[in-house]
């Protein structure tokens, strides 16, 4: 280990690698700053540079960077104008942009930056201790594991709902679920409920749904509700900077719990960042007491620490299958693969014996990269934050055009642009009438890989005999129902304590 870790220093520390580590960490943190363009199409766009490069090396650590980047400034859109275009930032957005709308904006891009900064150096550290024997742990996990890790995500989704809004958010899921079976069946391989519309073949778009769910709403209410347009807080919002201590004590913790979390979930094949920052804000809400609880979705630095943390640290453990076992951890490592494989290196258990170099070389870089990202943004946060000095009225032409561009990118398809309006407008109803909409999108995302993995475990096993005849399946599945009563048991508890307390007064 340590000849691997001196090697990987030696090739990660020449000139030319840490010119593209600098570059891939620059043009991903401005595309993860574009809502609709996420790390998947920069990267496949980057690949014939990466291949031209002819040092494999050279190019893994260009392409992570562009990789880990995009999701470090993905989190920009989500807390100044409510637009996650990339999935792994959805949950950003629960608690950033409540908080840029109090006029602490700086404060959330500065928790942001930090917390993603800690998430992928702590993940970097463990993929160079652990990536070995991680590597055979994630070989226990298969399509049944998978299924109950998807209802785990489901059954937390009391964490996205307010006090006596666990209905709503109920509702919400089903309607995200049922969204999630548009397009191709995983049973039956057959196009449902596209109405004999070819565009509906593929399903909907989760760019379109999202700029739908946040971003085309947010501005059809500056054009609704004049006030919102007005200032509330801006001039705050670019002084106020700095962590107090007071601050970095609460969030260490969630920073540290996190941090592992979010790596190990992205060691599983498939399950990736987006999975990685619900489950960390779920766990972190559920696990909070009293006020604190209440604040989460209302503008809490625990709550916008908690995903920014698991999402990067997620992407550096997504590596983990990636390079041991040739195994994509998600579609943006799937594309890694392929890179990785026009340059004639096969990603395997042999990888770090037979290209010691390129296995360390790219851990290597991770650290570097992960300073780089931090000495990129924290001193640009002043000028991202100027976006709110605005007027509002004016941000409402940039907001729907990045929001048009994003859809109709997704896809290159003109229809995406109608689901667009018209899912938007649904979604600007159900905001008036206090729904909570992210426990739809987080149905339909996780909706698709449960029924991908559920199809593939009744394949195997001729039935449903794998929910209860596989061990850590079932764990996973009481673990999911532990969600659902534990937080309805604290609630009636504490209403029980609450009219004891009445009576006894």
């Amino acid at each position: 280990m340590l000849e691997g870790v001196l090697l990987g220093l030696e090739t990660a520390l020449s000139f030319k690698n840490l010119l593209l580590v600098v570059a891939g960490c620059l043009v991903g943190t401005l595309i993860g700053m574009l809502p609709g363009l996420g790390p998947m199409s920069i990267i496949a766009i980057m690949i014939p540079v990466a291949i031209t490069l002819g040092d494999p090396s050279a190019a893994l650590i260009l392409l992570a960077g562009v990789y880990y980047g995009a999701i470090f400034g993905g989190s920009t859109s989500s807390i100044l104008i409510n637009a996650p275009g990339v999935a792994g930032t959805v949950a950003t957005s629960f608690d950033g942009y409540p908080m840029a709308r109090q006029g602490k904006a700086g404060k959330a891009l500065t928790i942001a930056a930090v917390s993603s900064f800690t998430g992928g150096t702590v993940g970097a550290i463990l993929l160079m201790g652990f990536a070995p024997i991680l590597s055979s742990v994630a070989l226990l996990f298969h399509s049944a594991e998978y299924f109950a890790m998807m209802i785990v995500g489901l059954s937390a989704i009391a964490a996205f709902a307010g006090t006596g809004k666990v209905t709503k958010a109920l509702m919400m899921t089903v309607i995200g679920l049922i969204l999630a079976t548009v397009g191709e069946s995983a049973l039956f391989n057959a196009p449902r409920f596209t109405m004999g519309l070819t565009d509906l073949q593929s399903g909907f778009s989760f760019i379109t749904l999202a700029m739908a769910l946040f971003a085309l709403p947010e501005a059809l209410y500056l054009v609704l509700d004049p006030r919102r347009a007005e200032s509330d807080g801006k001039n705050e919002a670019i002084k106020d900077l700095r962590i107090t201590r007071a601050e970095a004590r609460a969030i260490a913790p969630v920073v540290a719990r996190q941090s592992v979390q979010g790596f190990l979930i992205g060691v599983m094949p498939g399950a990736g960042a987006t999975l990685a920052s619900f489950l960390g804000y779920a766990v972190e809400r559920n696990i909070a007491k009293g006020e604190e609880q209440e604040e989460f979705g209302k503008g809490s630095i625990k709550g916008l620490a908690a995903p920014e943390t698991a999402n990067n640290a997620a992407c550096t453990g997504s590596f983990v299958p990636l390079l041991t076992l040739g195994i994509p951890g998600s579609g943006t490592t799937a594309i890694l693969l392929g890179a990785l494989i026009a340059l004639n290196v096969n990603p395997g258990p042999r990888l770090m014996i037979d290209n010691p170099s390129v296995f360390w070389s790219v851990i290597i870089s991770m650290y570097i990269g992960n300073a780089v990202l931090l000495i990129l943004n924290l001193p640009l946060i002043p000028y991202i934050a100027r976006l709110l000095t605005v007027p509002r009225n004016y941000l409402i032409p940039f907001i729907l055009f990045f929001t048009m561009v994003g859809a109709y990118i997704g896809q290159n398809n003109a229809t995406e642009l109608l689901l667009l309006v018209g899912l938007g407008v649904c979604a600007t109803i159900l905001r008036f009438a206090d729904y909570p909409l992210p426990p739809l999108l987080i149905g339909f995302i996780l909706g698709g890989m449960m029924e991908n993995n559920f199809a593939r475990s009744v394949n195997l096993t001729d039935g449903i005999a794998f929910m209860y005849e596989r061990p850590m399946t079932l764990c996973l599945l009481i673990f999911g129902l532990l969600l659902i009563f534990v937080p309805a048991y604290r609630r009636r508890r504490a209403k029980a304590l609450q009219k004891g307390v009445a009576l006894g007064d």
